[in-house]
């Protein structure tokens, strides 16, 4: 675990971001950067023991933030719906290299990317290695998210050359835990008796729990590099979405009702090659079962 460091994340009120740096700052200086439209989410920041300062990245003002970090962590991410590219990579990839750039001095950074950088394909239990072919994943939710990120990505390897500074850029899949993800998504749908939507049958993830997410932390940090290290962060266990909603129904006594709906030209599965980081961070320790029902008892419901 890491330990007396000065580490600064970007979106700290997020799913993955907030229990990470929530975690963190009860042994590091931590800091939170966002925008905080919300005063409860900078209330809960501060109350978890994290500096926060409001900053908006795409503007590349970092006025009042200091330079010396040790570490990086870029969680902050720009997901709209609409079909505006240039607001999208401008908040996603101009402000990654503006960020990395005020924090040229650290030791590390961690740069989160995601699955959805990677071509889709028929074949809903194909493996993406981190060297499989990038393209649009046609997001409904947010057209502009998968190119942004592969823009953020190449923003990101050219500042790990030009400003010689360790990176690693992390593709995460489906991050869950007792504050969100789509895992949990699904589980708050089946307490209230509501019908999940996937796009195919089967439809196939490899979830990480909050608590591997933070455990395999400082050994990917330790794998950032120069050129940048790329690498798939995702569970080890291949789960769909029909497989979890039934365990979910089995779990909270309700039936567990899900409808397909397919999607054309988007991601028929998300099935990770997670053998580079199982050589850099070992295996995971949460069972997506014991995932759930945790996740389940902390929300109240069971």
């Amino acid at each position: 675990m890491l330990r007396d460091q000065k580490i600064l994340v970007t979106g700290p009120a997020g799913q993955i971001a907030f229990p990470l740096a929530r975690a963190l700052a009860k042994d590091n200086e931590v800091w939170g950067i966002a925008r905080f439209r919300e005063p409860r989410s900078r209330a809960a920041v501060e109350a978890a023991g994290i500096v926060a300062h409001s900053c908006d990245l795409a503007s590349g003002s970092f006025e009042g933030i200091p330079d010396d970090f040790d570490i990086v962590l870029h969680l902050a991410a720009f997901q709209g719906a609409g079909e505006d590219y240039d607001a999208a990579i401008r908040v996603n990839a101009e402000a990654t290299g503006l960020l990395l750039q005020h924090c040229r001095k650290a030791r590390a950074a961690l740069v989160m990317s995601t699955h959805s950088v990677y071509r889709p394909v028929d074949d809903p239990l194909h493996a993406y290695a981190e060297t499989s072919a990038l393209g649009d994943a046609h997001a409904v939710h947010s057209p502009t998210y998968s190119i942004s990120k592969i823009a953020q990505e190449a923003v990101a390897r050219t500042s790990a050359r030009l400003l010689g500074l360790p990176v690693v850029i992390a593709r995460m899949n489906a991050a869950y835990g007792p504050g969100g993800g789509l895992p949990i998504f699904h589980l708050d749908m089946v307490a209230s008796d509501r019908t999940i939507s996937a796009r195919w049958d089967p439809a196939p993830y490899q979830p990480i729990h909050d608590d591997d997410i933070l455990q395999q932390l400082e050994p990917l940090l330790g794998a950032a590099s120069v050129p940048a290290t790329i690498v798939n962060w995702a569970g080890d266990e291949v789960v769909t979405v029909q497989e979890w909603s039934a365990v979910m129904g089995e779990l909270l006594g309700r039936p567990a009702r899900v409808e397909t709906r397919p999607v054309p030209g988007t991601h028929r599965g998300l099935v990770a090659d997670v053998s580079r980081r199982r050589a850099i961070a070992g295996a995971c320790r949460v069972h997506w079962k014991d995932g759930i029902r945790r996740a389940a008892e902390a929300r109240g419901l069971l």
